[in-house]
């Protein structure tokens, strides 16, 4: 992939990728692209939050990452909700924007794509926002939903694009939030091809394995429960950390006769699948996330809720999909899993198959690089006819 010109004096494009929580599947996508940008040529920076206090997975993403940073990686204090230190951060990330002068400032989730936008249009970059479920996960019928509802759609006109990971994120943006006022585009997330490599289940593992951020959206709570009806007895590693840790931990702990739980803090995916025979999603709300598509590029049977853009990841095999909170389908799927997990390890092997196809790292990078330039190219344009027809310096479109 070479390198994408910008410009009389084609000098490489300048990205600056904006998010809040460096963690989880977005950040893992902010990485991905990152990384493939620069190979492609691209000057990329990063602007986040400190990661959480003893995440060390986190810390050491940080760390690689910022070896991929042309423009440099930027840590600036950022609340998840709205407050009025948004105010000083806002500012700190225009001094910041002012100092590297991107061309594009792609903002990630609801706070990294709300600081994008925010931004004077003094800052003259192309203004991008993935949503990454974020606020479109929100009923507007709870207080919370209603007011990050609205602030969506007060900041819907002021992004020059959108990138949806999902046809399924495509559609709640359109019904909660209006049809998006700038060009759009649906490009799914994507993994390497070493993450195709087989990872086996450990001897001594557990039955089941459930990887993520520990909250309650994450159908954590759903799954202990299902596990502790089950007829025969069988075991569960809970990998990651959040918010809601203590919750579960106390569910745990009451449960009689005791279940056999065991919580291992945060770990990368691939090393937290040798932990279990079956990966568990029990999500109640999802987008498109990575540990679904790592845990199928990796040959794990897996279950899941049938939530997000998970139909679009399982295709044909859509009809396995659980429904979302539901403890007795759950627990009878596990149950089914303990007692002869054939049927899902040849459905690992029809999946495997179509992430190979159809969610691929290269395509991804090559995708968002392609509508970069196409904005890029449009904006350019617009800036000539504005100017009369004349050619608008290089200088003038990054200052």
């Amino acid at each position: 992939m070479s390198g994408l010109p910008h410009g009389p004096d084609r000098s490489p494009l300048r990205v600056l990728h904006i998010l809040r929580h460096p963690m989880g599947g977005l950040f893992r996508h902010v990485c991905d692209l990152v990384e493939g940008q620069q190979e492609a040529g691209v000057m990329t920076g990063v602007l986040c939050a400190e990661p959480p206090p003893g995440n060390t997975v986190s810390r050491a993403m940080l760390q690689k990452l910022e070896r991929h940073c042309g423009l440099g990686l930027h840590i600036v204090p950022m609340g998840r909700l709205p407050g009025i230190g948004d105010f000083r951060t806002l500012e700190r990330i225009g001094d910041i924007a002012r100092r590297l002068r991107p061309d594009i400032l792609h903002g990630h989730g609801a706070k990294g794509g709300a600081y994008a936008r925010l931004l004077p249009r003094r800052h003259s970059a192309i203004r991008l926002y993935t949503p990454h479920g974020g606020a479109l996960h929100y009923s507007g019928l709870s207080p919370t939903g209603a007011v990050f509802l609205a602030m969506e759609r007060l900041l819907k006109s002021r992004a020059d694009g959108f990138i949806f990971e999902s046809s399924f994120s495509q559609r709640a943006y359109d019904e909660k939030i209006g049809r998006p006022s700038a060009a759009s585009i649906v490009i799914p997330n994507g993994v390497r091809p070493d993450e195709f490599v087989a990872v086996e289940a450990d001897k001594g593992a557990a039955d089941f394995v459930f990887i993520g951020e520990l909250r309650r959206l994450k159908g954590v709570s759903v799954l202990i429960d299902a596990l502790s009806g089950m007829k025969a007895r069988a075991s569960l590693a809970i990998v990651g950390s959040g918010p809601d840790e203590a919750e579960f931990r106390t569910q745990t702990n009451r449960l009689s006769p005791p279940a056999d739980v065991t919580f291992l803090g945060p770990m990368p995916a691939r090393e937290a699948f040798r932990w279990g025979r079956v990966v568990v999603m029990p999500s109640l709300a999802e987008s498109l996330p990575y540990v679904a598509l790592e845990a199928i590029a990796a040959g794990k049977p897996f279950i899941a809720t049938d939530v997000g853009a998970m139909s679009e990841v399982f295709g044909p095999d859509a009809g396995a999909l659980l429904p979302p909170g539901d403890v007795a389908a759950l627990r009878q799927a596990l149950e089914e899993a303990c007692e002869d997990c054939k049927t899902l390890s040849e459905q690992a092997v029809r999946l495997q198959a179509r992430v190979r196809s159809d969610f691929s790292t290269q395509r991804m990078v090559g995708d968002v690089l392609s509508f970069y330039e196409r904005l890029v190219a449009s904006h350019a344009q617009s800036r000539k006819k504005a100017a009369g027809g004349r050619a608008v310096p290089e200088a003038s479109l990054r200052n």
